[in-house]
């Protein structure tokens, strides 16, 4: 028997539609792949950090605070074998690596520009006349 696959994108399913009795599996697959690709401590930042354009392993280390280079090490070969970053050697001496998102990675623009109106909304809400870090 054929199981007939729901087509419906997540935003055309009304609300009162949707629970965990009706999900679809494929909702749930595709937010434990979101989840896989960006989970941990580090990888929204560089993300973050990569959405104006390429930048070298050292210019991610200082534009990310706190983070120590094995980690961004370690981060930026998930995110790369997760197909959200792209890693560039280039052919100079001394030899310099370059990151940059993927297109993959690009299409995370609006939902991070989401979670930036969402913190700064929160944080005023939260912590009134602490808007800026």
């Amino acid at each position: 028997m054929i199981q007939e696959v729901e087509t419906r994108s997540h935003r055309e399913v009304p609300n009162e539609e949707l629970n965990m009795k009706t999900c679809p599996k494929q909702y749930v697959l595709a937010v434990g792949d979101a989840l896989n690709a960006f989970t941990g401590k580090w990888k929204l930042f560089i993300i973050g950090a990569l959405i104006p354009g390429k930048q070298r392993f050292s210019e991610l280390e200082k534009n990310i605070p706190k983070i120590n280079p094995r980690m961004l090490s370690k981060e930026l070969r998930d995110l790369e074998a997760n197909g959200i970053v792209k890693r560039k050697v280039n052919d100079s001496l001394p030899v310099s690596v370059e990151y940059e998102l993927t297109p993959s990675g690009y299409a995370m623009r609006e939902m991070f520009d989401s979670m930036i109106d969402w913190g700064i909304k929160h944080r005023a809400w939260c912590m009134p006349g602490k808007i800026a870090g």
